[in-house]
């Protein structure tokens, strides 16, 4: 699968020591990295793929201070998807009314019909990327519907109810945020956990240092703000177990097209 990385902070932190850390897991996920530091309004984006270790400009941008409130960060092993630029994490784009949102994802869709229709209209052919389309595009339905912006609780109540349904059979790890608020959901088992210090929460894949992670409750999504933890959501109970089985299936579709 893939690792994921994200900071949401108080204050502009520097991360590099825990990038650093994150990216020396590249060996075993080779197919691309990634790096989005994200303001209020934007998100400054940077990616290659290429696997991060071998990556002369990677090695070149920790040198420097790496400093943001929000931050997302991935490294790619490829299920879904070749090996190239476009398939690559983070994913960014602006909904209908022009907030931008900036995703990193974890994981395998292996049925949720929904999703089928972005084959056609998405720049790569990741599932992640559909997954990021179809967020984007129930938001825009929400928000027609209701003739402006939602507030804060009607996004998150949005997204419950659409991670809820789509973690059924799925492994869905994922990471989102619109420049304010960090969206943080798993429903796989000790595959994400969390640091908190010095005002700020940290998420990673695995623990990236010797200090006290903890394992992110699955099954529920979670809201962090300014790294602090602000809406939990419903414990939907969709648990993905790891199965082989079902990659070496996912395999085959693939093969075959």
């Amino acid at each position: 699968m893939c690792m994921l990385f994200g900071l949401s902070a108080r204050e502009k932190t520097v991360t590099n020591e825990y990038l650093r850390a994150f990216y020396s897991h590249s060996n075993e996920h080779p197919h691309g990295w990634g790096l989005a530091v994200i303001g209020r309004d934007n998100a400054a984006i940077e990616k290659e793929s290429v696997e991060a270790s071998k990556s002369n400009y990677l090695k070149e941008r920790l040198s420097e201070p790496i400093e943001s409130r929000l931050l997302l960060a991935h490294i790619r092993y490829a299920t879904v998807g070749n090996v190239e630029y476009r398939n690559c994490h983070p994913f960014t784009g602006k909904d209908s009314l022009g907030r931008r949102w900036t995703q990193v994802h974890n994981g395998t869709i292996f049925d949720y019909p929904a999703l089928l229709k972005y084959f056609k209209v998405q720049n790569g052919d990741t599932d992640s990327e559909r997954i990021f389309l179809y967020l984007l595009d129930k938001l825009g339905d929400a928000q027609e519907q209701k003739g402006g912006e939602l507030s804060f609780d009607e996004r998150f109540d949005l997204f419950d109810q659409i991670i809820s349904d789509m973690a059924k059979g799925n492994k869905l790890n994922l990471l989102l945020t619109d420049g304010r608020d960090l969206y943080v959901h798993t429903n796989c088992k000790d595959t994400l956990y969390y640091l908190e210090k010095d005002g700020c929460v940290i998420f990673a894949t695995v623990p990236l240092t010797d200090e006290k992670w903890q394992p992110v409750p699955f099954t529920t999504l979670l809201a962090y703000r300014d790294g602090k933890l602000v809406r939990t959501g419903t414990d939907h109970g969709n648990e993905y177990i790891e199965d082989p089985e079902h990659l070496k299936f996912l395999y085959q579709i693939f093969a075959d097209l």
